[in-house]
């Protein structure tokens, strides 16, 4: 595909508008709707405020004392956001979210320096392939989650596009503008983009930045047969650049931190890959159905992206095909972590980038090259729309049937449930409709509308009532605004509580343990609370049920 020279459509204002909102709202919409929750998202926060307090900005401390689990680059972007005095949640998931506009920049700019085309209309990838990952599950996910995963695969997308730019520029990558001689002037600068970004990559989750990228880039050169063009990354100005980006915080926090290296490396990169040790074991299939559900809604795309990967096999083009690469880049951290001990969803994050890219390339010729292609792939995303929305109803019937809310009426949330699912039945007929009429901007960009209100009514409507049953802050603003009681304890809480109430307290909470003998206000769950009704430590009937803890008055114990 040749990159137009054609004059911009009257219709790409509209659709680069239209992107433009939707990749707002689904990446910066209302970050502090929901508390910080679980039991990472207070502890990232509470180390980076820490930092930002103390002024050590070397060592991460939880609690004060020193935490090895993760490097130092999102404590110091969210530091930075606590010692700006930004809300809590905002300046704890601020970095995410810059991350992820980041890497959908970079994916767009791989499409149209790959594919051509304007990036001001939809159907082109150079503006689609960053619609398609920003309104992803995975990128809003990730985008409002207080955490360095989202800042590890951003530097990774970008260390992996300055990597194309300099295959590029060898003549490994088809491309539409003429090649030239690698060596020159001009690849210096791609050369140390490549080793500052994967030095980031490094800051944000350790060595396997370089494994992941240097993974891809090995899978690519062996598929491709182009070793002698693939060591060329490995070029002494890329690997200085990334020693002067990585290297200095590992050397300082490791002679202030005697046992960092052996905690950070040992324990939590090669014990956590090649050992049960952290729990988190799963079968080796584990990522297929997270790759599915992480590129919801846009998941049947894949389809036609593996169509076009088979064509391109049986015409002998894919030898030298950017979609190759991409390929690559996008399979490798799913195979690697799927030999690994331990799994989680956030492991493979960093290939939804490049597999937003491919499908975007996909829907585009597949949209161009007929009315039945294009119906198929656009049913399959108005399916999406149509499964989503029941799959909503259905949890929202659960969650009222718990009446966990007290104030929450059933008959409300059924209303709604069947509001959703008939808003999507019309939205999922309309997108069809316009795949029918080959109109990709149309599907492309209603889609991406789609995600935007349903990110922007979550916020507005479900998570402030979700807030206080997964959340800390409220039960904490409770606490400090309205009583002050001098003992507070928490009772057989999990860990997503303890670290909640700790940072929004701002100081860990003890464990009350029954042989106190002295009056105090327990924060403790149903279970607990019954508990303690056996050992006849309330005070009568005072206590106060909240959605997510009960508070419970504790009485002296009788002599």
């Amino acid at each position: 595909m040749s990159e137009t020279k054609n004059p911009i459509p009257r219709e790409a204002p509209a659709e680069w508008f239209l992107a433009a909102a939707s990749i707002a709202i689904c990446l910066f919409g209302q970050l502090g709707a929901l508390g910080l929750m679980g039991p990472d998202e207070p502890r990232y926060a509470w180390i980076a405020r820490a930092m930002a307090q103390t002024g050590d900005w070397v060592t991460p401390r939880l609690y004060g004392q020193p935490w090895f689990e993760k490097p130092i680059l999102y404590y110091w972007a969210a530091g930075l956001g606590f010692a700006a005095h930004l809300p809590a949640e905002w300046a704890a998931r601020l970095p995410s979210a810059v991350a992820a506009l980041a890497a959908a920049i970079a994916i767009g700019w791989l499409g149209k320096k790959h594919y051509g085309g304007t990036a001001a209309s939809l159907r082109s990838p150079a503006l689609l392939a960053p619609v398609v990952f920003s309104t992803s599950v995975a990128a809003i996910g990730f985008a409002r989650a207080a955490g360095p995963d989202m800042l590890f695969s951003a530097s990774i997308t970008l260390a992996m596009a300055a990597a194309a730019a300099i295959l590029r520029r060898s003549g490994a990558l088809r491309g539409d503008v003429e090649q030239t001689v690698f060596g020159k002037r001009g690849d210096y600068g791609p050369l140390s983009l490549f080793g500052i970004f994967l030095g980031l990559g490094v800051l944000a989750k350790g060595p396997a930045a370089v494994l992941l990228a240097g993974g891809a880039v090995a899978l690519w050169a062996a598929t491709a047969g182009r070793w002698r063009v693939a060591l060329r990354l490995a070029h002494p100005l890329a690997i200085g650049a990334f020693c002067v980006v990585a290297l200095p915080w590992y050397v300082i926090c490791a002679r202030r931190n005697p046992d960092f290296l052996r905690v950070f490396i040992l324990q939590h990169n090669f014990e956590r890959y090649l050992t049960p040790a952290f729990h988190h074991q799963q079968p080796i299939w584990f990522f297929g159905p997270i790759v599915l559900l992480a590129l919801l809604p846009w998941t049947a795309l894949l389809w036609p992206a593996l169509g076009e990967g088979a064509r391109s096999q049986r015409e002998r083009a894919w030898r030298d095909s950017p979609g190759l690469f991409f390929a690559c880049w996008g399979a490798f951290p799913i195979v690697f972590f799927s030999l690994s001990q331990s799994k989680l969803p956030s492991y493979i994050l960093p290939s939804i980038p490049p597999m937003a890219l491919i499908c975007s390339i996909a829907a585009v010729r597949t949209f161009d090259r007929g009315r039945r292609t294009a119906l198929v792939a656009s049913a399959g995303i108005g399916a999406t729309w149509v499964a989503l929305a029941i799959a909503s109803a259905y949890l929202a019937w659960k969650f009222a049937r718990k009446e966990a809310i007290p104030d929450l009426s059933p008959r409300a949330v059924y209303l709604w449930a069947a509001a959703v699912v008939l808003m999507a039945l019309v939205a999922g007929l309309v997108i069809a409709g316009a795949g029918f009429r080959q109109r990709l901007a149309a599907a492309a960009g209603l889609c991406a509308l789609c995600a935007a209100l349903a990110v922007e009514a979550t916020n507005i409507g479900v998570l402030p009532l979700l807030d206080p049953v997964y959340s800390a802050r409220s039960h904490a603003e409770f606490m400090r605004y309205d009583r002050h009681p001098e003992r507070i304890f928490t009772y057989q809480l999990n860990r997503s509580w303890n670290f909640g109430l700790a940072f929004y307290f701002g100081r860990q909470l003890p464990e009350w343990v029954p042989t106190d003998a002295q009056p105090a206000l327990v924060l403790t769950t149903a279970q607990g609370f019954q508990d303690i009704l056996r050992r006849g430590r309330t005070q009568g009937d005072l206590q106060e049920r909240r959605p997510g803890l009960i508070y419970v008055p504790i009485s002296s114990a009788p002599r």
